[in-house]
C-alpha cells in the first residue's frame, strides 16, 4: 500500500444516529444524555473556531471565526439554561 494516500474505504462513514435511551416505565427520552452530547459537540465548535481565530492572519477572517466562538459560547450557556429549566 503506497503511503500519503487516501482511498475511499479509508474515509469514516458517518456515525450511527443515536435514538434517545428511554427509562423504563417512562415514556420520556433520556434528556440529561441528549444535553450531554450537545454540549461534547458544542465543545468541539468551540474548540475548533477558537483554534481558526488564533491561525488567521486576516483581520476579516479572525472576525468572522470570532462570531463562530460567540456562537457556540451563546449556544453552549443556551443548552445549560434549557436544561437547568427542564429540571435535570
Amino acid at each position: 500500500m503506497k503511503t500519503g494516500t487516501t482511498s475511499a474505504s479509508a474515509v469514516a462513514p458517518d456515525p450511527p444516529v443515536a435514538r434517545p435511551r428511554v427509562v423504563e416505565g417512562n415514556p420520556t427520552p433520556d434528556l440529561t444524555g441528549l444535553f450531554h452530547r450537545l454540549n461534547n459537540q458544542l465543545g468541539v465548535v468551540l474548540a475548533n473556531a477558537e483554534l481558526l481565530e488564533s491561525r488567521l492572519s486576516e483581520e476579516t477572517h479572525r472576525a468572522r471565526a470570532a462570531q463562530v466562538v460567540s456562537g457556540a459560547v451563546e449556544a453552549i450557556a443556551t443548552a445549560q439554561q434549557i436544561r437547568r429549566a427542564s429540571g435535570l
